[in-house]
């Protein structure tokens, strides 16, 4: 297991909510897709962009990219949609005493 980092409390992620957190040089987004917990690091892989700021589906889990419209999906951080064919890497998310934590490397 890697570390845990603190995101927030349960409370202050509701759904279709999201947080962006940075951990060492890199920032990741964390959303509440209907009860769902999910990460994925805020970086497009079609050019470096931000990600985490794009629009964010919550019955499909999927986040769009602010800047060229890629489509990825939260659960495997796969593209569904070009330019972007590369994916990006996602983080386990777990609630422990009330608190949302991420777990990074």
């Amino acid at each position: 297991m890697g570390e845990l980092i603190d995101v927030c409390p349960v409370e202050e992620l509701p759904p279709g909510a999201r947080r962006i957190v940075t951990w060492e040089d890199i920032e990741i987004g964390v959303f509440n897709c209907d009860g769902e917990l999910l990460a994925i690091e805020d970086r497009c892989s079609h050019d470096d962009g931000p990600l985490a700021e794009g629009e964010l589906d919550t019955k499909q889990c999927t986040l769009e990219c602010p800047r060229h419209g890629s489509l990825f999906d939260l659960r495997t951080g796969r593209p569904l949609t070009l330019p972007a064919y590369v994916p990006v890497d996602t983080f386990p998310v777990r609630v422990q005493d009330g608190l949302i934590k991420l777990e990074v490397d």
